[in-house]
């Protein structure tokens, strides 16, 4: 395995340990198959090729059955929107959809959440 995947598992785990609230509580409807049993991963590594290089971005969210990256966004999301949508459209490219959730929908109106997601799987 590289160096820069392992680096990159260790985010992950890292990640994972330090959830946020929000990313707490989508994952407690997601996990184990609770939604319509699908396996959803979180903090999950998804490698792209950019200028001849691999790299990786960390999917909050993901389901391979789907194709279906979930993400939960939070404040930090408001100063990197060129990278967010630079990013989407990469993984647009994969064939991968993403939908994108505010912590604030999440805290509000989980059930309205999984509804949307509901209606997009």
């Amino acid at each position: 395995m590289d160096s820069q995947l392992q680096e990159i598992k260790k985010r992950c785990r890292i990640l994972r340990i330090n959830q946020t609230r929000c990313e707490s509580i989508l994952w407690n409807c997601l996990r184990n198959r609770r939604f319509y049993n699908l396996k959803f991963y979180r903090q999950y590594p998804i490698k792209f090729i950019f200028d001849k290089k691999i790299n990786y971005f960390i999917a909050d969210f993901y389901c391979h059955e789907r194709k279906l990256i979930i993400e939960v966004d939070g404040k930090v999301h408001e100063f990197q929107k060129d990278y967010d949508n630079m990013r989407e459209n990469v993984l647009k490219e994969m064939g991968i959809k993403i939908i994108r959730f505010t912590n604030e929908e999440i805290e509000e109106n989980i059930n309205k959440v999984l509804l949307l997601l509901k209606n997009i799987i």
